[in-house]
């Protein structure tokens, strides 16, 4: 290895691979140059940043231990010491991922989805309506009250203000009673 001190205080020093170690005068920031294209930043607040060259990738961690990647398509991911991860896509939309299995996304038409650890999901549109599905039924529910449920079995019920009507798998009406 090969070291240079400059009379600003710095210092280089060249590795044989062609990796390079940069210390700043004051000591508290090192960049290191590698030789394939990667950089490696350690900053005076202690956060160190990697770029990755090949993925042209940066990759940041900070002292309190989240991590925050930036990927080429403008992607983001941070994921946080609990275990939580947010990732907020190219088109606006985020996706929550919790460390208890929940899941969340936000679209940008301000469409919600949850997901719970058991697979149930809500989906709360902008429009007011919202879903609901399980293992044992998918159900609409309308803004004006209106209830759609689809069994797993096929049977369908449909309750309406002050109305009922039920069908069997095959949709044949079994009630109708208002």
């Amino acid at each position: 290895k090969v070291e240079e001190v400059f009379t600003d205080g710095r210092r280089i020093i060249t590795f044989r691979n062609g990796t390079k170690k940069e210390i700043s005068a004051d000591k508290r920031m090192t960049t290191i140059s590698f030789f394939n294209g990667d950089i490696k930043k350690i900053m005076p607040d202690q956060r160190v940043i990697y770029y990755y060259a090949d993925a042209q990738t940066t990759h940041t961690t900070y002292p309190d231990g989240l991590k925050v990647l930036q990927f080429p398509n403008n992607q983001i991911e941070k994921h946080y010491p609990d275990g939580t991860q947010e990732i907020v896509f190219p088109d606006h939309t985020v996706k929550c991922l919790y460390s208890d299995g929940f899941k969340e996304t936000f679209f940008p038409d301000g469409t919600v989805v949850k997901v719970e650890k058991n697979g149930d999901k809500i989906v709360v549109f902008s429009n007011g309506q919202k879903e609901v599905h399980t293992a044992q039924f998918k159900r609409r529910e309308y803004p004006d009250g209106t209830v759609k449920t689809v069994y797993c079995n096929g049977r369908q019920e449909t309750k309406y203000t002050g109305r009922i009507r039920i069908k069997d798998g095959e949709s044949s009406i079994i009630l109708d009673k208002s």
